[in-house]
């Protein structure tokens, strides 16, 4: 005789939760959106931070070298001119340079959905209950990859609901581990990631967030 296991006070087996098809099963015909974004994440993150000196601005060079006349050399006015040893940069960064990339937000979702469904491809995509960091200790961040068994080189994108003070503290001192926020997500953190394990309350979060359509 059968014993039926709900009556008899077994458990019912928990379903697994599953990716959403939308996100993470998207058809890659090729793979140009996704390079504009990962270049635009990287053009926007750039800094003008070089800067030259122009013959303007290099010190010297007042006093002309030679007289204008009778001495069957060019003319020259100043020792900074910038064909000369010592002299200005012509054509040089001035340190506001502009090298940020444009991509609209509708674009930019659809790349992300193009990233994350390249990853689940690639298997790199998993699925896990939580992250419990009560107290904010390195140790538990290493034991989530442990429970995962994540490799001790690879790079892990972690995608979590709330990123709070403990969040921070647990992870900050494992450099291979990045914790970002469901729309926080960008293509070059996706495809730089060996592993990319995101958080069951997550799901629903990118679910929405990449599939809204804006007015």
């Amino acid at each position: 005789m059968a014993v039926d296991s709900t009556k008899a006070g077994a458990k019912a087996p928990v379903a697994k939760p599953t990716l959403p098809k939308e996100v993470f099963n998207v058809e890659v015909t090729n793979h140009e959106l996704v390079k504009l974004a990962y270049d635009s994440y990287l053009a926007n993150n750039r800094l003008a931070s070089a800067q030259t000196l122009t013959r303007g601005l290099v010190s010297g060079g007042g006093k002309k070298p030679w007289k204008q006349k009778g001495t069957g050399r060019a003319r020259f006015g100043s020792t900074r001119n910038p064909i000369w040893r010592h002299g200005g940069i012509v054509f040089g960064p001035t340190g506001n340079e502009n090298y940020t990339k444009r991509l609209s937000k509708t674009s930019k979702r659809v790349a992300i959905r193009q990233a994350l469904s390249l990853a689940n491809t690639s298997k790199k995509v998993v699925v896990i209950d939580t992250f419990s960091c009560p107290n904010g200790k390195t140790k538990e961040t290493l034991a989530l990859l442990d429970k995962y068994k994540v490799g001790e080189k690879e790079k892990v994108l972690l995608v979590v609901s709330v990123k709070d003070d403990l969040v921070l503290r647990a992870t900050g001192n494992v450099k291979r581990v990045k914790a970002v926020k469901p729309m926080y997500l960008n293509v070059f953190d996706i495809l730089n990631a060996d592993k990319i394990l995101v958080s069951e309350k997550s799901l629903p979060v990118i679910k929405d967030w990449l599939l809204k359509e804006d007015a």
